[in-house]
């Protein structure tokens, strides 16, 4: 007795017949790009997946027919600000096929990316919660930031734009402020990213150099390429690092969590440079008004002292006249004095000197006798006399 049986293209054409059965219209499908290659003609091939906790559970393969995706890739770009990779999570729209000599297929016809962003987002929100949760977010805020930061560890790639920008800012100053950078190369986009950032952290903290801040730049870039800075894992290391961490991601729309839970975040390593260049520019201007306040004070003291030392030179300059004048007054008196009183004066108002013969002024006549030698001063001349009696103070009596 033979067995039934029937072929395989009937086969597939009963799975076909059923498939199209199910799927009559375009369907919205959230899956993972494990694959994607873009052929030269226009159309591109993708392989999608969903991954479960023991791996992919799920697989199938897709295209974008040239017609729709030379529209579908550049606005998802523009949108995004990233084009369709490997790795990433998107929601397409799909019309499910069935050939019975390729099989199952998926053909795309668009592409929403909002979901992509929306997917991130929601990852974001997430691990913020869980940072506040533990505690973690608000951890950088507690730490000391030396006043004029000088040693500075850099983690960033190399070869980014952001890097050269951010050290050429930094170290060719106007004001020529020096600096002292170190670079800790890392992976700054993709899978790997978090892990490489997080082990560069790491060769800081083990470097037995003291730094004062630590700056993790990277130059821009489409917003789901800084997916990584929502990472849990780098977010928490950043938040627990013991040495201030300043973030210059470079994108001036969003917001990492690594950002939120830094010390400081700037939207670009020309910012952070400026932002370190301008601690020092305050404490100069600082000290500058210090050393302007210490002049004008000085300044001011000094015009109060040259004032005072005028007003005392201009009392003293009086005084000194005043006390000159009296003493001119004092020798006026004392000269019209010595004038009332000399001598020759008082001859000339005709009174006589009398002397006696050894010169010595003759007060009294006591103790003169006849025959005495006596000389009478006058304001003309002197006469010699000899004395030729001595009588008492009575009325003179001229023979």
């Amino acid at each position: 007795m033979g067995k039934e049986f029937i072929t395989l293209f009937e086969l597939q054409s009963r799975l076909k017949e059923g498939i199209e059965r199910l799927f009559p219209s375009k369907i919205w499908l959230e899956a993972e790009i494990s694959a994607i290659k873009a052929r030269v003609g226009g159309h591109c091939y993708m392989e999608l997946s969903q991954s479960g906790e023991n791996g992919i559970v799920a697989k199938a393969q897709a295209v974008v027919w040239s017609s729709k995706y030379r529209f579908i890739a550049p606005y998802f770009e523009s949108v995004t600000g990233s084009p369709l990779r490997e790795g990433m999570l998107v929601l397409v729209q799909v019309q499910v096929s069935f050939s019975q000599l390729y099989g199952l297929s998926l053909i795309i016809n668009d592409i929403d990316p909002d979901f992509s962003l929306g997917e991130r987002e929601r990852q974001r929100r997430l691990t913020l919660e869980r940072l506040e949760k533990e505690g973690l977010a608000d951890l950088q805020q507690g730490l000391d930031l030396a006043p004029l930061p000088y040693m500075i560890a850099v983690v960033s790639s190399p070869d980014a734009a952001g890097y050269r920008d951010f050290i050429r800012h930094l170290h060719e100053n106007g004001y020529g402020f020096v600096f002292h950078t170190d670079l800790f190369p890392a992976l700054m986009q993709g899978e790997g990213a978090p892990e490489s950032m997080i082990e560069a952290l790491d060769a800081i903290a083990v470097s037995g150099i003291a730094y004062d801040a630590v700056a993790l730049i990277r130059g821009g870039g489409a917003r789901l390429d800084l997916a990584c800075y929502d990472d849990y894992g780098l977010a928490a290391h950043v938040a627990q690092f013991p040495v201030p961490v300043f973030t210059a991601i470079g994108h001036d729309q969003d917001t990492h969590a690594v950002d939120i839970v830094s010390f400081m975040s700037v939207k670009t390593p020309t910012a952070l440079a400026d932002e370190f260049v301008s601690m020092y520019a305050d404490e100069d201007a600082l000290l500058q008004s210090f050393g302007d306040r210490l002049r004008l004070a000085a300044s001011g003291r000094l015009y109060r002292e040259e004032n005072r030392l005028q007003g005392l030179c201009h009392g003293m300059s009086a005084a000194f006249l005043k006390k000159i004048m009296s003493m001119e007054g004092r020798l006026d008196i004392m000269e019209t004095r010595l004038k009332a009183s000399d001598p020759r004066t008082v001859l000339k108002k005709g009174y006589v000197l009398a002397l006696d013969s050894s010169g010595a002024v003759l007060r009294s006549a006591a103790g003169k006798r006849p025959g005495d030698r006596v000389f009478l001063l006058m304001a003309d001349g002197r006469l010699d006399c000899t004395v030729d009696s001595v009588s008492d103070g009575g009325p003179v009596r001229v023979p």
